[in-house]
């Protein structure tokens, strides 16, 4: 054997020994390339791990970490993954970093990772998964620091052994579906620095006392959690505290004291909540930077001490009941950016120094008591936003600085007592959009020339005069131009008609002469005109009848002369007001009926072809007014040769009239206007208002079921009708439901086909529906009779079907909120204006109480309140101001039954339907106990539970939490997507 010389035996050995770290390195390098390359492998090869190859070391890959040559970091955020999570990921013995966030990872808790025995960091927020977490969970990643499970869709109950993973630092599991309570366990992480438990459905519960002893805590997140009861006295103990966020809750009673007092706390957050009582007078929260307090029902006075916070930057107190005047000093804070205060109860005089100190950007102050004038030096900060202080006392001018402010957005002044002119740099402030000041007594004329962005003008009841400008061609984005009683003058320029995002103008009350323009050259979407009590004179322009989308048109108390174009009658008008005139002639066939009774009053010359209104008849009229003719003697002649036969003639009428009366009606009487295409005459559908044909009635008329041709097609007729004249209330819901569904076009809003109308009687001609309506499937007793044949069968509805009713109305609904131009709020969706055709499509029905907003997203004010015990949204009771919420509320209910089974008027204890759901989960009550007997199949129970919480938060006491329709629709669409596919998969 060879044997190497003992000077070469030594340096052997000492080149191995010195190769064996380099060696270990390597083949662990390589070990851990294979698992990566096999994990990127399971997880689908997403495109974003191309840079993942066995050319590279992967502690040179961008989503790894390495220590020591070892993968210590796996960062797969947002890599666009769909997979579960391989059990592969923990083969990475030294992984203690796991970044999962943001992708589309499906499944439960990924129990493989309890296989991660070094892991300290777990992100899996922004997933699919589903369920409880583990029980074990502190038994298996008792090395936890940092656990994120936030935006899934995690249920059940934070297990209490979450407060077992001592080490853990920050923990997140907002925006999930837990629905127990908040474990107090919690209390004890005392190594806990940040808390997120914001955003889910816990069952009432009160704030933990315990969690006053996180001494380490800086950031406590319980946005909208369902939280009740007092603010524990114990976090005056949160020393570390830097910011607390209670906002969305029902949080009651008086703010601890405490909390003003914790030097370290810089950002609070406790608006929207039921806290009241006063704010704590001693404020040593000397860092405070925000403090959001407002939508609560706090009283007293604004501290004095709020003064000394130097590093203030936020203050909103708006919707309260403070009192008193607002500090002085508050006007020194040099940091101070936004403002708002208002509806309050306040008074004094606003501090003078606001503004002059500080950066103010949003000062709100309106619907309060103050007095004096505008503080001078609101914008000396050079970048104020808002200026809003309508509904106050306030007097003098507004402040010249102003017209220097170029950052203004809005500028809400009305309802107040100014005077003089307007600084005109705020009519150009590069950035304005809206500026309101009705209902005050400022003076002046209008500029030739608006802020590029401007789109909201409101001057109404002021002493603006002059001329409406020739330069307003240049107000190119101007939506709404309001400027009623003043003292304008001249005529009206054709340039305002080229304002081609005008949807308002009113110009009424003025002083405004001479014509109306005779060309249109932009007026696509005005929905609203009123130039009444004016002085305008001449005809009419024919083109006005081609402004496409006109709803409301008044024109009277004028001296408009001549014929009534034809044209206007193409228009679909709610409103029309042409009376006190000097109009003349016949007026257009469309408005010969009630829903346009007074618009023609005051005009003695003008007749109807057919009178329904109280007009004189056109051909009579002409009759009389013809003079005798060169052949008068003539015809007298005749007419006395003829009289004795017209004598026998009449009386042979008179007789056959009579034996005919009670056999037929007078066709005459009766007007027919049609939305569709239809095979049938008004005497088909007279001829079958008989009590065999009636299927239904309610508060304003019957229903009936008519057959309408040979092959057996049916229509539904609703009669509305009076005993005595046509009264105004019925005329008014029939007028809606006409002009509304006449013009509206969706697949889940049921078709209006015809309307045929007399003195007495309206009826509203329908498709119609083979399976009636949702009401009668839900609460009928489950007894259904086939309209064909009679027959009387016992029927559940089933929960596909339900489910796929709920998507059908919600998409009617999401088209009249989001897809009509104005918006239509139905103001009494319920499950009897569900109507179901024969494979159980929904259609939304019965609009007679629907309205027009005139403004998208602005509340409209309502004389009564409308709609159906059970489905009525609470702020009703203190509100006529309504918007789209109130039918998301209605629908909520709709939903609850469907899920429910259960009838809106009754819960338990007196108690409607939504109270009743949401005491129930109050009471941590299990939702499946919740659900319809009939209906409850295991495969369908996420999805009803899914459903019953979307009609919880419909149904939300408060407007503001209420999803939009839209959001409503698309949570709907995605849980019946993400079922069918797991009952695909099953």
């Amino acid at each position: 054997m060879f044997k190497l010389p003992f000077p070469f035996l030594n340096l052997f050995l000492s080149l191995l020994l010195t190769s064996i770290p380099f060696l270990v390195i390597s083949q662990n390098v390589n070990t851990e390339l294979d698992i990566l390359l096999k994990l990127k492998q399971q997880l689908g090869n997403p495109p974003s791990l191309q840079s993942w190859a066995s050319s590279s070391s992967p502690c040179n890959w961008t989503e790894i970490y390495c220590t020591n040559g070892k993968v210590t970091s796996l960062l797969l955020s947002d890599k666009d993954i769909k997979v579960t999570i391989p059990a592969t990921i923990c083969a990475l013995r030294n992984l203690t970093v796991l970044d999962l966030s943001y992708n589309n990872i499906p499944g439960e808790f990924p129990r493989v990772v309890f296989n991660c025995s070094k892991l300290q960091s777990l992100d899996l927020s922004q997933n699919y998964f589903v369920g409880p977490i583990p029980d074990d969970i502190d038994f298996r990643l008792s090395t936890l620091k940092y656990l994120n499970l936030g935006a899934n869709n995690f249920s059940g109950d934070i297990p209490p052994a979450i407060g077992n993973l001592t080490k853990l630092q920050y923990l997140y599991l907002n925006s999930n579906q837990f629905n127990g309570t908040l474990p107090n366990e919690i209390g004890y992480l005392a190594n806990l620095v940040e808390l997120g438990l914001a955003y889910n459905g816990f069952v009432p519960s009160p704030i933990p006392a315990e969690f006053g002893m996180l001494s380490k805590l800086t950031f406590m997140w319980i946005r909208n959690a369902n939280l009740i009861g007092l603010i524990p006295d114990s976090f005056a103990n949160l020393s570390s505290l830097k910011q607390l966020d209670l906002a969305i809750n029902n949080v009651e009673g008086s703010i601890p004291g405490g909390l003003f007092l914790l030097k370290n706390l810089t950002y609070l957050y406790l608006f929207l909540n039921k806290l009241s009582g006063e704010i704590p007078q001693k404020v040593e929260a000397w860092n405070l930077v925000e403090i959001d307090l407002a939508m609560n029902n706090l009283t007293g006075s604004i501290p004095e001490d709020f003064g000394k916070l130097q590093n203030l930057k936020l203050l909103n107190l708006y919707r309260n009941q403070f009192s008193g005047e607002i500090p002085s000093s508050i006007g020194l804070i040099s940091t101070l950016k936004t403002f708002k205060v208002f509806t309050n109860n306040l008074s004094g005089v606003l501090p003078p120094e606001l503004g002059l100190h500080s950066k103010l950007e949003f000062f709100e102050v309106s619907a309060n008591h103050f007095s004096g004038q505008l503080p001078e030096n609101l914008c000396a900060g050079g970048v104020l936003v808002s200026v809003i202080a309508f509904s106050n006392n306030l007097t003098g001018e507004v402040p010249r600085s102003l017209g220097n402010c170029n950052t203004l957005l809005m500028v809400h002044l009305y309802n107040n007592n100014f005077t003089g002119e307007i600084p005109s740099g705020i009519w150009t402030a590069i950035s304005m959009t809206s500026l309101m000041l009705s209902d005050n007594s400022f003076s002046g004329e209008l500029p030739s020339s608006l802020a590029w962005n401007f789109s909201r003008l409101e001057l109404n009841n002021n002493k603006f005069s002059g001329a409406i400008p020739v330069g307003i061609s240049r107000w190119v984005n101007l939506i709404v131009f309001e400027a009623s009683n003043n003292m304008f003058s001249g005529e009206i320029p054709v340039e305002v008609t080229s304002l081609s995002r005008l949807n308002t103008l009113m110009l009424d009350g003025n002083q405004l002469s001479g014509q109306l323009p005779t060309k249109i050259i932009s007026w696509k979407l005005l929905t609203t005109l009123n130039l009444s009590r004016n002085a305008l004179s001449g005809q009419i322009p024919a083109v006005m009848g081609s402004i496409p989308v006109l709803l409301y048109l008044d024109l009277s108390q004028n001296h408009f002369s001549g014929k009534i174009p034809s044209e206007l009658g193409q228009l679909k008008l709610l409103v029309l007001n042409l009376s006190s005139n000097q109009l003349s002639g016949q007026i257009p066939g469309q408005f010969d009926n009630l829903a346009y009774e007074n618009g023609f009053l005051n005009n003695s010359n003008l007749c109807a072809a057919n009178p329904v209104l109280n007009l004189p008849n056109c051909y009579i009229s002409s009759h009389n007014s013809n003079k005798l003719s060169s052949k008068v003697l003539a015809m007298i002649l005749v007419f006395s040769i003829t009289i004795s036969m017209a004598t026998a003639i009449l009386t042979l009428v008179i007789v056959r009239h009579n034996t005919r009366k009670k056999q037929n009606r007078d066709l005459a009487t009766w007007k027919m206007t049609t939305f569709h295409k239809v095979d049938f005459t008004e005497a088909n559908i007279l001829e079958g208002l008989t009590e065999s044909n009636l299927i239904g009635s309610g508060g304003s008329g019957k229903v009936y079921r008519i057959v309408v041709n040979h092959i057996g097609e049916f229509v539904a007729v609703k009669r509305i009708s009076s005993n005595r004249k046509f009264d105004g209330k019925l005329e008014k819901e029939f007028a809606a439901e006409v002009q509304i569904l006449g013009t509206v076009r969706h697949s889940n809003i049921v078709k209006l086909l015809c309307c045929i109308s007399s003195e007495e009687s309206k009826l509203l001609v329908y498709e119609y529906m083979e399976n009636q309506s949702l009401d009668s499937w839900l609460h009928g007793k489950n007894r259904r009779s086939s309209p064909r044949t009679n027959s009387i069968h016992h029927v559940v509805l089933d929960w596909p079907k339900r489910m796929r009713i709920a998507i059908g109305a919600a998409q009617g609904l999401c088209y009249m909120h989001h897809d009509c131009s104005p918006p239509i709020i139905h103001r009494d969706v319920k499950s009897s204006n569900i109507l179901l055709d024969s494979k159980f499509e929904a259609r939304i029905a019965d609009f007679g109480l629907a309205k027009l907003l005139a403004k998208q997203g602005e509340a409209h004010t309502m004389s009564t309140v409308a709609g159906s015990f059970g489905y009525i949204a609470p702020e009703h009771a203190y509100t006529t101001k309504v918007n789209e919420k109130i039918d998301v509320y209605s629908f909520g209910v709709v939903l609850l039954e469907l899920v429910t089974g259960r009838e809106p008027r009754t819960g338990d204890e007196n108690t409607n339907l939504a109270e009743w759901a949401w005491r129930r989960n109050a009471e941590g009550k299990p939702i499946v106990d919740c659900l319809d007997e009939g209906i409850k199949e295991s495969c369908y129970l996420e999805e009803m539970t899914t459903v019953f919480k979307l009609g919880l938060i419909c149904t939300s006491t408060i407007p503001s939490p209420r999803p939009s329709m839209k959001d409503v629709l698309q949570i709907l669409r995605r849980s019946s997507l993400r079922n069918y596919g797991e009952r695909l998969e099953r």
